[in-house]
């Protein structure tokens, strides 16, 4: 589980393509958490598991991205030099500044509008499955950042977030771009109201 907030920035040392998926080699660029084989962290918002130690690769974190993760996330776009959002798991004890998170991606999404006129403000085009999710006012995590929805539109599946000075400062999405692809995860209290309220629906009728 995770806030997200985000606590480093990182950057791809290497992204391959491998039989198993993609291998990705993230530097934490001096980040204080030291994690072990096994481990978890949330690169982006997708949450990998660290499979070699970091002395085996001179301090760089080494995760493997399956054909699944690839398919639901935007971690194959990825490039070398690219900046990432870093995230430990949360735990038990700790505060949560942000809302409940699983690491779990739901899906992709394109970044149709970047607005920097009046504040700074960031719209994602959706599919329909999962903008039923989307509430206003309500949680939405873009790239490992938890943040509210500042404004919603159903019809045209779309939403929008206004972003502080100090999200620009310590995430990535100071780098995003129309046309980018973005991880979404849906907040989990909203999906599952919506699931319960859908399986009520369909034992009634």
């Amino acid at each position: 589980m995770y806030t997200g907030i985000i606590e480093h920035i990182g950057s791809v040392a290497l992204a391959e393509t491998t039989p198993a998926g993609l291998r990705l080699m993230i530097d934490p660029c001096g980040w204080a958490f030291d994690p072990r084989p096994g481990d978890s962290v949330a690169i982006n918002g997708c949450c990998l598991t660290l499979v070699d130690p970091l002395d085996a690769h001179g301090g760089q974190m080494a995760f493997d991205a399956i054909p699944e993760t690839l398919e639901k996330t935007a971690m194959g776009t990825l490039l070398a030099g690219d900046r990432v959002n870093l995230e430990a798991p949360l735990r038990m004890g700790d505060r949560l500044d942000g809302h409940t998170v699983q690491g779990h991606v739901d899906a992709r999404a394109k970044v149709v509008v970047v607005d920097s006129t009046d504040g700074y403000r960031i719209r994602v085009q959706l599919d329909a499955d999962l903008m039923r999710f989307m509430i206003p006012k309500g949680s939405v995590t873009l790239e490992g950042v938890s943040l509210t929805l500042a404004a919603i539109n159903p019809e045209e599946c779309w939403f929008e977030v206004a972003l502080i000075p100090e999200t620009l400062a310590r995430t990535t999405l100071v780098d995003r771009k129309p046309g980018d692809q973005v991880n979404i995860e849906a907040d989990m209290m909203v999906k599952t109201i919506v699931h319960t309220i859908e399986h009520m629906q369909r034992v009634v009728s």
